[in-house]
């Protein structure tokens, strides 16, 4: 043989095999430890999530009861303003029967020939009619 004797070349084939595999073992731990840090984010993420569900649900939850509320409130105003809506036609029928009424008199009164004399002006209206035309006279006279 050349001199290098056989045992000397089977001990560095498995030197250099072992240093491989302790090659290999240092990027398996580094993937190993990648993998784990990922595992605690990802169940950091998780608890988030639950949180936000969480807070979700009761915003939820707080949405249905205002959402009940306020369709207690708009149909409680929505009856009132049916019986408004009800108590004005009411209204409106009795004027146009107080109208009706009035333009029979007046036409009736056309019909007669007869015109009615101006009633008297009571104490009252001739005093405030004294009382306007005297301020009228001051403001004149200023």
């Amino acid at each position: 043989m050349s001199g290098v004797p056989f045992g000397m070349i089977i001990e560095s084939v498995v030197a250099i095999l072992l240093a491989l595999t302790i090659g290999y073992c240092f990027v398996l731990n580094k993937r190993l430890k990648m993998l784990h840090s990922d595992r605690e984010s990802l169940r950091e993420m998780i608890n988030d999530l639950v949180q936000a569900t969480t807070l979700a649900d009761g915003a939820i939850k707080q949405l249905r009861e205002v959402a009940v509320e306020t369709d207690m409130t708009l149909n409680a105003r929505l009856e009132e303003a049916e019986r408004f809506g009800l108590e004005l036609a009411n209204h409106v029928n009795a004027g146009q029967n107080v109208l009706e009424r009035i333009s029979k008199i007046t036409s009736a009164v056309r019909n007669s020939g007869t015109t009615a004399s101006p009633a008297p002006a009571s104490r009252v209206e001739q005093a405030i009619e004294a009382l306007d035309v005297r301020s009228q006279q001051r403001g004149r006279a200023a």
